[in-house]
């Protein structure tokens, strides 16, 4: 309840709420909007047909929007997949290092880079969709096929993309919460209400049983509390701040703690992961070549390499992501600067060791939690016979960006708390003066 009140008191965070709620409602209007050029009930037939392959698994992330071929069909998974290609490249590109390393401007410079990429990739993309749709023939889905309708396509859900990439950014900037994960959250959220009325629906036809269905929630709900329990879950580093005497006062003498998490990257794994594998499945949907047919039908959401795989870039990007935002070398260095050190361990090069051991051993439990996570659910659901699709992957999606959007709300809370806290105390401190 104070929680409630304090949302309402606080102008500008109660502004930064409704601004990311009328964001997020423009999404989901622009999702109804349908590209110009197709039947929207052949497309419904013909999308009927391709569920449990990549487009049902496209269309997850796009929050319906591609079974409606709207203008945001291609959804934020492009701009996510150029953004996974600099941060690689930044590690192996000397001049995208060195710009990483100079602050705002350089930043500023490959977000520009991402954006050219995602263009890049949109076109990739869109053409491929296009095509598709125009090699669909029972029945017709496009209305006049030619090279005009893929032109026009392309750039249609293009400009869609670089709408939603621009709605991600003002969400950050004027918002609350990570823009692209919550263009996720709601894409994925949208789809919960359907999901239950299929489940239900299909109970009532007599294709799925009550006892199936309650295990399956009962799968549901373990997956949730699991993921909230894990989320918060880390691992405290003892830190001792030595007693410093600068003229007649003291400094330091009290005992703190480092806090790391056990999933330090959070949901960005399962995401890169899940957009890496999205791309030659696209390039398989416009290339012919019977090799090219092959590797996409392995790399179908279900199939055991695509799981195999899926889990293998879980773990790189667990410990990619790790290592990008949070730097050892300046923990340690901070600590040595201000006087602390963990008790046994000596400042400088010995800490920076004890900390990557401790974070190594801690990111390989949550890549292996994020693991269990996206896929576990997948096969039981299979080994059940279940006719929905119910993901780990968006079960950790949707708690882990709800948890970091409480967090970040909290956050602010409390620094106005504390600045108002301040500003009373200084004026009672005058009060006192005069």
């Amino acid at each position: 309840m104070a929680g409630a009140q304090g949302l309402v008191k606080i102008p500008e965070l109660r502004k930064k709420i409704i601004f990311t709620l009328v964001v997020l409602a423009i999404y989901r209007i622009g999702v109804h909007i349908p590209t110009p050029g197709v039947d929207g009930a052949a497309l419904q037939a013909a999308f009927a047909s391709m569920q449990g392959t990549i487009f049902g698994w496209f269309n997850l992330f796009s929050g319906g929007a591609l079974e409606r071929f709207s203008i945001f069909a291609l959804g934020i998974m492009p701009y996510i997949s150029s953004s996974i290609i600099f941060q690689l490249l930044t590690v192996m590109v000397p001049y995208l290092g060195d710009l990483q390393k100079e602050g705002d401007q350089g930043r500023k410079k490959i977000t520009q880079y991402t954006r050219y990429g995602t263009v890049i990739l949109c076109f990739i993309q869109g053409f491929g969709i296009a095509s598709t749709l125009q090699a669909y023939s029972n029945p017709p889905v496009v209305l006049d096929p030619g090279f005009t309708f893929k032109l026009m396509t392309t750039i249609t859900l293009t400009g869609g993309t670089m709408f939603l990439v621009w709605l991600g950014e003002q969400i950050s900037e004027r918002g609350i919460g990570n823009g692209t994960s919550m263009i996720i959250f709601a894409g994925i959220a949208a789809r919960i209400p359907d999901g239950i009325g299929s489940a239900f629906s299909l109970v009532r036809t007599g294709e799925l049983s009550w006892p199936k269905l309650l295990v399956v929630g009962a799968l549901i709900l373990a997956t949730f509390f699991t993921i909230i329990f894990v989320e918060r879950a880390s691992r405290r580093i003892p830190v001792h701040y030595a007693k410093r005497v600068v003229g007649r006062k003291i400094y330091g003498g009290q005992n703190t703690h480092i806090p790391l998490k056990l999933n330090t990257a959070g949901v960005i794994p399962p995401i890169f992961a899940s957009s890496l594998l999205m791309f030659p499945a696209t390039i398989g949907t416009f290339v012919t070549a019977g090799l090219v047919q092959t590797v996409s039908g392995w790399l179908s959401p279900g199939g055991w390499l695509y799981e195999v795989l899926f889990v293998g870039l879980i773990f790189f990007f667990a410990y990619f992501y790790t290592a990008v935002v949070f730097k050892t070398e300046d923990v340690a260095e901070n600590l040595k600067k201000y006087g602390g050190f963990i008790p046994g361990i000596r400042p400088g090069e010995n800490t920076v060791r004890y900390i990557d051991y401790v974070l190594t051993r801690l990111t390989l439990g949550g890549a292996v939690y994020i693991s269990l996570i996206c896929v576990l659910p997948t096969i039981m659901s299979q080994t059940l016979k279940v006719p929905f699709y119910f993901g780990g992957t968006s079960v950790l999606i949707l708690v882990g960006v709800a948890l970091d959007t409480v967090a970040q709300i909290e956050t602010f809370m409390l620094s106005r708390n504390y600045e108002g806290f301040m500003k009373h105390a200084r004026v009672k401190g005058r009060a006192a003066y005069t």
